[in-house]
């Protein structure tokens, strides 16, 4: 094995799908969020997996990603554009027939002029203070928009993870007083809101990370393992340095595997000296830092010198290298290498 082998488990990405739609009340469509390219893992084979298990709708950041979308699922779902219509995307949105969640007044502008008549959605600020329309621009502009062929009325939660965390409910309360009455399908929640409860899930819901085995979904199994190949093995006495810096000095007598995959493939560096791979259910701690295209293991617990080391497996999935370094699950996903050879199982 000279590359290293990025598993993605479609069924347990199909599986995650179907339990995050299963918490939904009768009538409530669950879409699916495949933005970054599917969380790092391929759009294509991801958004095919998950129209397999039943999702309709998708949603990416901007139109070239929906673009890439569309040519990879085919003419008939409906792909909406969280960023909503940016200058020069016309021609994208038209010819691969996206659904630009608008998100300003200008923004509304620039669609009607490009492209009357061709549907849209829009976006809410509801209190997160990221994307979406606000609360006086919507009031002036709902009638006509209303009116239109709109598709969808969103918002996202900005606290979804903390389910005790005042912010839910003061979003929920601003949305509903926005969207009450409009007639057209709503949509607030992503992951972190389906697990909120019905009271947040309106008409769609949108999940992502769930999807792809992260929190805040407790039950999402495992979609990935990381397999990255041995190059070397070498044994280093006691008293001896490993790597840049000579930031690991040998306690005593121990074998070292240098693996082929590094920063330059989204491990983080500051994960020097703190990350465990894995052999089996075999620890076997990264000693020195962090380099562009490899790593330094600790191998002596082996029998053997090994063809390869899991950094992703069942011993340790994307929230727990993530919690290592103080981030989060989405951008270990994120961040996955483009040198990985992705195999899908």
């Amino acid at each position: 094995m000279g590359q290293t082998q990025l598993h993605i488990d479609l069924s347990a990405l199909q599986e995650n799908w179907t339990g995050l739609d299963a918490c939904s009340a009768a009538g409530v469509e669950t879409a699916a969020t495949v933005k970054a390219n599917g969380y790092g893992l391929g759009v294509g084979p991801v958004a095919n997996a998950l129209a397999k298990a039943g999702a309709r709708r998708f949603f990416v950041a901007i139109a070239e990603e929906g673009a890439a979308l569309r040519a990879a699922l085919g003419p008939d779902l409906p792909i909406h554009i969280y960023g909503g219509h940016m200058q020069g995307d016309a021609a994208l949105i038209s010819g691969a027939r996206l659904i630009p969640m608008l998100n300003a007044p200008e923004q509304v502008q620039r669609h009607r002029a490009a492209l009357p008549g061709h549907p849209y959605g829009v976006q809410l600020d509801s209190g997160m203070n990221r994307l979406g329309m606000e609360a006086q621009d919507w009031a002036a502009l709902a009638p006509d928009l209303l009116a239109g062929p709109c598709a969808l009325v969103m918002s996202h939660l900005a606290c979804a993870d903390e389910p005790d965390h005042p912010m839910n409910a003061q979003q929920l309360a601003e949305f509903r007083r926005m969207t009450d009455g409009t007639g057209v399908a709503r949509s607030l929640s992503a992951t972190g809101g389906v697990l909120l409860g019905r009271d947040y899930h309106f008409d769609i819901t949108r999940p992502g990370i769930g999807l792809y085995g992260g929190q805040p979904y407790a039950d999402a199994r495992p979609v990935v393992r990381l397999s990255i190949p041995v190059i070397q093995t070498r044994i280093v006495a006691k008293g001896e340095t490993v790597g840049y810096g000579n930031s690991f000095t040998a306690p005593q007598d121990m074998r070292v595997a240098t693996i082929a995959a590094g920063y330059a493939d989204g491990i983080h560096r500051a994960l020097s000296g703190k990350v465990t791979l894995w052999h089996g259910a075999t620890p076997c701690p990264l000693v020195g830092r962090v380099s562009m295209d490899l790593l330094t293991i600790d191998v002596s617990a082996l029998d053997d010198a090994p063809e390869a080391l899991d950094l992703l497996c069942p011993h340790q999935g994307v929230d727990d290298i993530a919690d290592l370094i103080g981030t989060i699950g989405y951008e270990i996903l994120t961040s996955l290498g483009q040198r990985y050879n992705r195999i899908y199982e």
